[in-house]
């Protein structure tokens, strides 16, 4: 049953239902790339998809807008897949199960996807919608871009002839974005010797963590349990054997919740019970370390190879690197450590490097280079995208502001972020692209306690509307 039919928009709400009930985690985006150019089918419009599953589709302009400039409305098909521990959905499989909770619609137990299915929604009820003025539209909808942006970077520009690009895929109504930091996607193994522990066997699991988005989230003071588990085994005293370790699902997710095997001598479960008492904040007030003794181990890392991971992962930088000198409170340069696990003959982690300036990030990526290979590991960057610089003359920005201005009665935020966006590829690709991004207000977005604001997506909707009419 559909509990989304009768709000409005109801147009926007039933694609978004619809969406939400195919599986479309990154790499997982066929379906809803099927979805999409079925609709356009059904509307009788034209759409190209290519080998990335990426689709454009086409809408002509409508009476009196025939000469005015093509628009390009984007957003992207994949989602980020999280889940509470207890939570049995299968995100290759199933879809989700909404919740209406007043003006907030959230999943049960999982992300919501409205990063960015929502944005989806809202291009798709614009194509439908037979009434509205506007000019030459082509929606373009790119897929992984939560994994690395592929969809984009793959994509043939040659399909697009606009040059002035509304990307939904914002979270906070009222800001407009229009710049953002580049990053890169690295891997990072290392190998370590095995043996048959003698000692104790314990689980240690670290959880109650917000988590969250790591461009967005990354400077606000949130604990990274990878980083924590590490800073744990880094206060024992005794010899220690890590048998297996595993944080994270995303290198873009802070992660909220990481596990532990270990066999040691040592009383760990006073140990975390202090280390506990220390990293409380106001940030991470709901932070748990449980302990629970284990059977016997038949393999673990030695002690030796355990106090080398140990050791390499503290030599790791991590979090904020570099603040902006020009924008106050903007992250300039970070990195966040998303999947830690072990392997059968080591340790594998990704991090997610993310800055505005270009020449930061391929410094940052050295340095992770350079204390992998001096540690003996292996290192490969990959999903590498530019930053989207700041324009300082934007017919598309000015429309913007003024049709914001004449709905809301107010001036929009008009800013740099921090998290990575589409732009700077599409920039890269269509040249001289004016891009702005904005969309409805959506809190703690790649967590399970993701959530979207109805009352947003309602006049978020209509926003884009009166802009479509005065471009």
């Amino acid at each position: 049953m559909k509990i989304l039919q009768n709000i409005e928009p109801k147009s926007v709400m039933s694609f978004f239902e619809d969406i939400c009930a195919i599986p479309h985690g990154s790499g997982n985006c066929e379906k809803i790339s099927k979805y999409c150019t079925e609709k356009a089918k059904e509307m009788g419009l034209e759409a190209i998809t290519d080998s990335m599953n990426n689709v454009i589709i086409k809408k002509p302009a409508s009476k009196g807008y025939e000469n005015h400039p093509t628009v390009i409305l984007q957003a992207h098909l994949d989602m980020v897949c999280e889940k509470t521990p207890d939570c049995s959905i299968n995100f290759e499989k199933d879809g989700l199960s909404l919740i209406l909770d007043g003006d907030y619609i959230t999943a049960d137990g999982t992300t919501l996807g409205g990063d960015d299915g929502i944005g989806v929604a809202i291009i798709l009820a614009v194509l439908k919608d037979k009434n509205l003025s506007h000019p030459p539209i082509e929606a373009l909808f790119t897929t992984d871009e939560e994994t690395g942006m592929f969809g984009a970077a793959a994509l043939d520009g040659s399909n697009l002839s606009g040059r002035k690009m509304i990307n939904i895929d914002s979270e906070v109504e009222g800001v407009l974005t229009v710049s953002c930091a580049g990053g890169a996607r690295c891997e990072i193994r290392l190998s370590a010797e095995k043996f048959s522990p003698t000692n104790p066997c314990y689980e240690v699991v670290i959880e109650g963590l917000k988590g969250g988005h790591s461009g967005v989230e990354i400077h606000k003071g949130r604990h990274n349990s990878n980083m924590l588990m590490t800073e744990l085994l880094s206060e024992l005293k005794s010899p220690y054997s890590i048998i297996d370790i595993a944080g994270g699902s995303k290198d873009n997710a802070i992660p909220a919740r990481t596990v532990l095997k270990i066999s040691t001598s040592e009383d760990i479960k006073t140990l975390a019970e202090q280390f506990k008492n220390k990293k409380l904040t106001s940030e991470e007030p709901e932070l748990k370390i449980s302990v629970s003794e284990l059977s016997a181990e038949k393999s673990a890392f030695t002690p030796e190879a355990s106090a080398k991971i140990t050791s390499f992962l503290l030599s790791l930088p991590n979090g904020v690197q570099k603040m902006s000198e020009d924008i106050s409170g903007l992250v300039q340069t970070s990195l966040n450590l998303g999947i830690l696990n072990t392997e059968e003959d080591g340790i594998y982690l990704t991090f997610a490097v993310r800055s505005s300036v270009n020449g930061e990030k391929t410094e940052l990526l050295n340095t992770l280079k350079e204390i992998t290979l001096k540690a003996g590991g292996s290192f490969e960057a990959s999903g590498d995208y530019p930053a989207w610089e700041y324009r300082k003359e934007s017919l598309l920005r000015d429309v913007m502001v003024e049709q914001f201005e004449a709905l809301y009665g107010k001036k929009p935020v008009v800013e740099a972020i921090h998290a990575g966006l589409e732009c700077g590829i599409l920039s890269d690709k269509l040249k001289g692209l004016d891009a702005v991004s904005f969309g409805p207000n959506m809190e703690e977005i790649h967590t399970p306690n993701e959530r979207l604001s109805i009352s947003s997506v309602e006049r978020s909707y209509s926003y884009l509307c009166n802009i479509l009419e005065n471009l």
